[in-house]
Parts: structure tokens; sequence; C-alpha cells
């Protein structure tokens, strides 16, 4: 199942819409991929996350994960992927239903114990998502 979730890249000072999608494939080796630019921190996110959802008690099935945030032209840098992409594995996986995702814009770090943290730009991230 494909997951969708939205979020935002902070440009400079602006916010930019982004959408993360999540493809758990139940078929074929077990495998984490992620595509559409993604920086440093923005790849780490699959460590903390996956260890904030089992130490939060969410397992997740053996699965060939393709993870992408698109545009894929726009640069991503930062944690602010990590509640959207735990969310997304979430509903990927069918532990979440993919309508209590529909029209919230996420963005937030998540320590290793599953503990939201804020993050840098959050006011840019606030204002693209009101509009």
């Amino acid at each position: 199942m494909i997951a969708k979730v939205s979020t935002a890249a902070l440009l400079g000072i602006d916010g930019f819409t982004m959408e993360l999608e999540v493809d758990l494939a139940r078929s074929g080796m077990p495998a984490f991929i992620m595509v559409g630019l993604a920086e440093g921190a923005v790849r780490e996110a699959k460590e903390r996350v996956f260890s904030a959802l089992k130490n939060t008690g969410f397992k997740l099935p053996p699965s060939r994960i393709t993870v992408n945030i698109a545009p894929a032209d726009i640069r991503k840098e930062g944690s602010a992927y990590d509640l959207p992409l735990a969310l997304g594995l979430l509903a990927g996986a069918e532990v979440i239903p993919q309508e209590k995702l529909s029209g919230l814009y996420l963005a937030g770090e998540l320590s290793l114990s599953g503990e939201l943290k804020p993050v840098s730009g959050a006011l840019p991230l606030a204002l693209r998502a009101r509009e």
C-alpha cells in the first residue's frame, strides 16, 4: 500500500509543500530505499524513525520500503521529516488509516524513544501549511 503525507521543505526563509510517499511492498527482499534528493539528516531519519517506532511498541512487517519525497528536484535537509515518515510507515502498514493523515501538514523530529522534538524553521512551515 502507498501512503501519502503532506509536509514541507525549508529553502531560505520560505516553506515549500512536499509530499512524502511510502510504499511497503511485502514481496521481495526487505530493504529501505529513500529517493528525492534527501541529504544528511533526512537520510538518517530512517534510523531515528525505526528506533522510535520500535521503542513505542509498533512493529512493521518485513517489507521492501520505498520512500519518495516529492518534488524530487528540491533538496531536503533537516530532521523535520521524521514525523511524516513515521506516520507514513504506519499508514503504509495499515496500522493507522490513511484518511487520518489527509488534510494534515506534518513536521517534527523524533527521538529514539519516540518523543517529538522541535525543528528549526517551524514558522515558515506553519505559514505554508496555512496557505
